[in-house]
């Protein structure tokens, strides 16, 4: 039997019934039994016929040209980054799957973690928490090896209240976990965990139904810690040369602000006056 993955129909489908008429200049008279465009309007669009778009979003054919792919990502309104994930869908041959190897820390970002007087952890692909530091368990009690960065922002209340802005958080944590495990999507490390929060959270079923796909990206979080208030934090994503998708994530206050003082205080209370770092850092097998 061939392989019945379709995502880049699936993905058509998704973006096409997010975008409405009015978006693209197209009067919506009638009665319209599906959301967003209609197939005809998305090919009429894109400049090609009604047919070829059918047969993409079938599954018949799987492999457009540059330039239809550029054609339609106008015609649904894509960004770069949600075009070239289109691209990279269309570039998947559908073959046999790669094996997903082992996920191992790096040593030296190992250490690295241990000198940081900073929240740091790094996280794998499917966002696992794959080392930490003392602070950043400080700031995030479950932020601990073993745990699941999306597991415990959609379905932990805990982590949850930690949020405010936590709408915001969860959009940007399912489009970076799709774009983390592109074409991959039958390993069955995802399919556990998609299946998992599927049946679990609604939201997570609603934004996974989207197919935002994009990199995580650094940026500012705010968290209302139970311990010192709020704190404004920038969030520092860093790709690990050598692995598949692994980050170095840090997080830090702008110096002399409110937030700093905060998490010297916090790092004040985790961190013994004279520790070194270096019995601190947790790891798989540690």
């Amino acid at each position: 039997m061939g392989d019945e993955r379709n995502l880049l129909g699936d993905f058509l489908r998704a973006r096409r019934e997010l975008v409405t008429p009015e978006q693209v200049g197209i009067s919506a008279t009638g009665v319209r039994r599906v959301p967003g465009l209609r197939r005809e309007e998305v090919a009429t669009l894109a400049g090609i016929s009604a047919d070829y778009y059918l047969r993409l979003e079938q599954g018949r054919d799987r492999r457009p040209s540059a330039h239809v792919l550029e054609s339609i990502a106008g015609a649904l309104l894509l960004d770069e980054e949600m075009s070239a994930y289109l691209v990279g869908l269309a570039a998947d041959t559908g073959g046999r799957r790669r094996r997903v190897p082992e996920e191992r820390v790096p040593s030296g970002v190992a250490r690295l973690l241990t000198v940081l007087h900073l929240p740091a952890f790094v996280e794998g692909r499917c966002l696992d928490v794959l080392a930490v530091n003392p602070l950043a368990t400080a700031l995030s009690p479950r932020l601990v090896v073993g745990a699941n960065r999306l597991r415990d922002v959609f379905l932990d209340p805990a982590e949850q209240a930690l949020m405010p802005d936590w709408e915001q958080a969860t959009r940007g944590l399912i489009a970076g976990f799709r774009q983390s495990v592109g074409t991959d999507v039958d390993d069955p490390r995802v399919v556990a965990l998609v299946g998992e929060l599927s049946i679990a959270s609604s939201r997570f079923r609603r934004l996974w139904a989207r197919h935002d796909a994009r990199p995580l990206h650094s940026g500012r979080s705010r968290f209302d810690h139970p311990q010192v208030g709020e704190l404004v934090m920038n969030s520092e994503k860093l790709l690990l040369p050598g692995t598949r998708d692994m980050r170095l994530v840090v997080l830090h206050a702008d110096a002399g602000s409110g937030s700093a003082e905060k998490l010297a205080l916090l790092a004040s209370a985790t961190l013994p006056p004279a520790d070194t770092g270096h019995r601190g850092v947790r790891a798989p097998g540690e």
